[in-house]
């Protein structure tokens, strides 16, 4: 074999490792597929708004037949690194549990997405600064799991001891490459 047809082969296999490493990080086609999910909506009844927010431990009462809940805040998911709209809501039931119910969610599907509730500012919080939509794993933040969908409508259970005192957004979050997809302000 010639030095030259060995020197091609080498560099073409070099470049075929190159290209499979990258389609195996970053997963484009990812991009071209949605993942729906519909998931019913908690079958308590809200029963209103609470006046302290996030912080409110006050339970809506209820008949031991009857569960309600109250609406501890809300907000609109705005783009981060790729356009995101939809809903989310946080909920604390008449047995003292909370939950976050993403509405109408439709954002980009990618590897390693997860929801989180952070203290960080939605948005970025830096005007145009460098890497703004990099921050949310800057300070505290409770994870509430992958994201079953990057379209429709689902529930994730708040775990009981998880503190939402200056928790300020709600964050589709993708571990992969440490980004946000999309936020929502809540507090």
């Amino acid at each position: 074999m010639s030095r030259k047809r060995a020197i091609g082969l080498a560099v073409g296999g070099v470049l075929l490792v190159a290209l499979v490493a990258g389609l195996l990080l970053f997963q484009p086609w990812l991009l071209f597929i949605d993942d729906r999910v519909d998931e019913d909506d908690d079958a308590s009844e809200v029963v209103g708004t609470a006046s302290g927010g996030l912080t409110d431990t006050s339970v809506p009462s209820a008949s031991a037949a009857e569960r309600t809940r109250v609406e501890l805040a809300s907000g609109e998911f705005i783009d981060a690194e790729h356009g995101t709209s939809g809903e989310a809501i946080i909920y604390r039931r008449s047995d003292g549990t909370r939950f976050l119910r993403l509405q109408g969610l439709d954002t980009s599907n990618g590897p390693d997405l997860h929801v989180w509730i952070t203290d960080q500012e939605s948005g970025g919080g830096c005007d145009g600064c460098f890497d703004s939509w990099g921050i949310y794993d800057d300070g505290d933040y409770v994870r509430l799991g992958a994201l079953k969908g990057n379209q429709g409508n689902q529930s994730y259970e708040i775990p009981e001891g998880a503190e939402l005192g200056g928790m300020r957004s709600v964050v589709i979050w993708c571990d992969q490459f440490n980004v946000a997809f999309g936020t929502a302000a809540i507090g």
